[in-house]
């Protein structure tokens, strides 16, 4: 893949990036309005919905930092965006184009004041991997193979001007109306920024892997903190390759248990003993050894998980709690999907829609055993959102209800269930973090 020189990093050059991508769409719109008239409605959509994502998303990889991050977020989220989106934003977890030699040699000059040959005895300029906030390279000292992960030019400085640009069409696509928006935006940009700040990444890289380290079939690299400042992280380079590799050439039932096994007790140890959880669950942060176990990696995205939250959550994964009108209503208020303020039909219209969403997604927490390979279970949150997604009352209602915990906890849990869905994990324990020793 061809690397780039320079990245946008001003408003004024993020912006305009933004002003010619969207002159780009019009002229997609125009082209989709002539085709329309002359040929099938649904292959004019559909070619529409593909020039638009590979726009936007030629857009987004050369620009990299927050918005490319918001595009990878959505594409974990196969139900929010038509196909052709989900697909080439998808790219943006393992494809994107990576800084230039020159670029990185003044890159790690700027950010640690010294240049690779001084802190390593061998550095490969060539990225191992480019995402949207950094990029992988290859390095040695000392006779170890080093993994040293680059924060690209500009990316923390943009976060707010990015969000900015983003925020209109975020909140259309949610439905999301008022000073709701501020809170669950204001949410995103602490996070992003967090993920921008190595330093924090290491600290809670050696923290995770300090309390998870005993669960079995679990591994972590070891980080180096003398080679590690807030925007440059070194860590050992670990052997294996990517799950969603290992998940396609798999095809013994065993060995998607047992790696699937260890990515659900890494969750559930961390969101029920640790009650902080990692909540970027793409298939980039997670790799697999030679021997079937479980490598995990970049913790910039990390979410406490407050009592408050905790309880009333998990309450609505209990069926006593769901079938009890009075007590599955008390566990919304203390989640903020009721309000005050709602009308009483306001109050029976999203208890029925959150009843039909929590039940759902409280499926595995019912059995003792659950088949995350079954297409059934997918297929229900696929018809499920279809269905939302036509519904004109739930359109034209203020969909900013919840805690903003929600925003990283559900993304947590859907990047969980879609991972163990692509391993095709059929036998997967659901409690058995329980009986894992300290």
């Amino acid at each position: 893949m061809k690397s780039i020189d320079k990245i946008p990093t001003s408003k004024i050059q993020r912006a305009s990036k933004m002003v010619s991508t969207g002159a780009k769409i019009g002229v997609n719109y125009l082209k989709y309005y002539g085709e329309k008239l002359v040929g099938s409605e649904e292959k004019a959509k559909a070619k529409l919905d593909e020039n638009n994502a590979t726009d936007i998303y030629d857009s987004l990889k050369s620009m990299k930092g927050s918005a490319l991050k918001m595009a990878q977020m959505m594409s974990m989220d196969k139900t929010m965006l038509p196909q052709a989106y989900v697909e080439k934003f998808s790219l943006s977890q393992f494809s994107v184009p990576p800084l230039s030699a020159p670029l990185v040699r003044k890159t790690f000059k700027r950010y640690f004041g010294k240049d690779t040959e001084e802190l390593f005895d061998k550095f490969n300029y060539e990225a191992i991997n480019a995402a949207s906030i950094g990029q992988v390279h290859q390095a040695e000292k000392d006779g170890k193979k080093l993994a040293v992960k680059i924060q690209y030019p500009g990316v923390a400085d943009s976060i707010g001007s990015d969000l900015a640009m983003v925020k209109p069409i975020a909140l259309r696509m949610l439905n999301i109306k008022g000073k709701d928006a501020d809170r669950y935006f204001q949410e995103v940009e602490e996070k992003l920024m967090e993920e921008t700040d190595y330093a924090l990444e290491l600290q809670q890289s050696k923290a995770v892997s300090d309390v998870c380290r005993h669960i079995p079939n679990l591994l972590f690299p070891y980080y180096y903190e003398e080679l590690s400042n807030d925007k440059i992280l070194t860590m050992d380079w670990m052997e294996g390759i990517q799950i969603s590799t290992f998940a396609k050439e798999n095809t013994s039932p065993e060995r998607a248990n047992k790696v699937g096994q260890a990515l659900w007790d890494f969750y559930m140890y961390q969101i029920h003993v640790v009650r902080k959880v990692h909540a970027d669950p793409h298939p980039g942060n997670f790799m697999v050894s030679k021997d079937d176990e479980l490598i995990a990696i970049d913790f910039g995205c990390m979410k406490e998980i407050p009592e408050d939250f905790y309880f009333p959550y998990f309450e609505l994964t209990k069926p006593e709690i769901l079938n009890d009108p009075i007590a599955f209503e008390k566990q919304l208020y203390a989640l903020e999907i009721l309000k005050d303020t709602d009308t009483k039909e306001e109050t029976v219209f999203f208890s029925k829609i959150f009843k039909e969403l929590l039940g759902l997604f409280a499926l595995p927490f019912y059995e003792k055993e659950f088949d995350f390979s079954n297409p059934a279970f997918f297929d229900q949150i696929a018809n499920m959102a279809a269905k939302y997604s036509k519904d004109d009352s739930l359109r034209k209602a203020d969909a900013g209800r919840g805690s903003t915990h929600f925003i990283y906890i559900n993304r947590a849990f859907f990047g969980l269930y879609s991972l163990m869905n692509e391993l095709q994990s059929d036998k997967i324990v659901v409690n058995n973090y329980l009986s894992i020793d300290n």
